[in-house]
């Protein structure tokens, strides 16, 4: 594919107010190599999604988000199931969906370079349907249960800023641990059970390289679900180191499974997916097979 004019969506807020650096920096080298960029930015995620409607309808080779998974995610709500490649400059805290495709994280020029000289790869996505009729997409993890409950807690405190705020909300959480009662089907089979909490996984992490579904894999047209039950405060607490190696999955209170659609319901939880509030319970969350085009680096031969 030769990528000739690209819209470029950037989200200010992203990495603590970095983005608008990182985006000069690609903007700067795509005109080096001969790229016709469009700029936008909304002034909320509504607005955004409306100029990049508009930017679709005018015709671009790519559209280009500068950011984190939430800006992302945004992308996603547009580009799915159209044959509008979505390509990244990383420029967030978590960086989930770079990392997952190989796309350098601390390097606007050379993430640049990969939407001039990478490859359009096709990839599933996440569906979440609610109950309310919400209809969402994403590329990562959907969370639902102690995630859930934290990013919940995180949202209603105005108090510290950055990490710590959601740091401050996971201490809070931990102290009120509880099994929580969670209905799932997974292709029809049905399952009845207590847990701490339920991911469900396009790819393998969320959280900012946390592998919480290790074997996920975004081509083969499943999620991967990870389920964790422990009530253990102490157990919880020493499993969160091993989520970034993905070894957790060995443990016996952590239980996996696999399906191309799941029903997943939990008393007054709501589901969260590319670190984005997506409904409440309960949902359908599927994967839909090739539902986005991607620029990625070029896979050697082989690989």
């Amino acid at each position: 594919m030769t990528v000739g004019r690209v819209t470029m969506l950037t989200n200010p807020a992203s990495g603590h107010g970095s983005a608008p650096h990182a985006a000069e920096r690609a903007v700067t080298q795509l005109h080096k190599r001969g790229i016709d960029v469009v700029a936008i930015a909304g002034t909320d995620a509504e607005h955004a999604r409306r100029l990049v409607e508009g930017a679709l309808e005018r015709g671009m080779d790519a559209l280009v988000v500068v950011g984190g998974d939430g800006i992302i995610s945004l992308a996603l709500q547009v580009l799915a199931q159209t044959e509008i490649p979505l390509g990244i400059i990383p420029a967030g805290t978590g960086n989930d969906h770079a990392r997952e495709f190989g796309i350098p994280t601390k390097d606007p020029e050379a993430a640049a370079d990969v939407i001039v000289d990478g490859e359009v790869t096709t990839i599933d996505l996440g569906r979440i349907k609610g109950i309310d009729g919400t209809e969402k997409w994403f590329g990562t993890v959907m969370a639902a249960g102690f995630d859930s409950l934290v990013t919940d807690r995180t949202n209603r405190m105005r108090w510290p800023h950055g990490r710590m705020r959601y740091n401050l909300a996971m201490v809070a959480e931990i102290s009120k641990l509880r099994l929580l009662p969670f209905s799932l089907t997974f292709d029809g089979r049905e399952l009845d059970t207590e847990l701490t909490l339920a991911a469900f996984g396009n790819t393998k992490s969320y959280g900012g390289g946390m592998l919480i579904c290790p074997n996920a894999d975004p081509t083969d047209g499943l999620l991967d679900v990870t389920m964790v039950a422990s009530a253990s405060r102490t157990k919880l607490i020493r499993l969160f180191p091993t989520v970034f190696k993905g070894t957790h999955i060995d443990l016996d209170e952590v239980r996996t499974e696999r399906a191309r659609t799941i029903t997943v319901d939990s008393p007054d939880i709501n589901a969260y997916a590319d670190g984005e509030y997506m409904c409440p319970l309960p949902v359908e969350a599927s994967a839909v097979p090739g539902a986005l085009k991607l620029l990625r680096p070029a896979q050697r031969s082989g690989q």
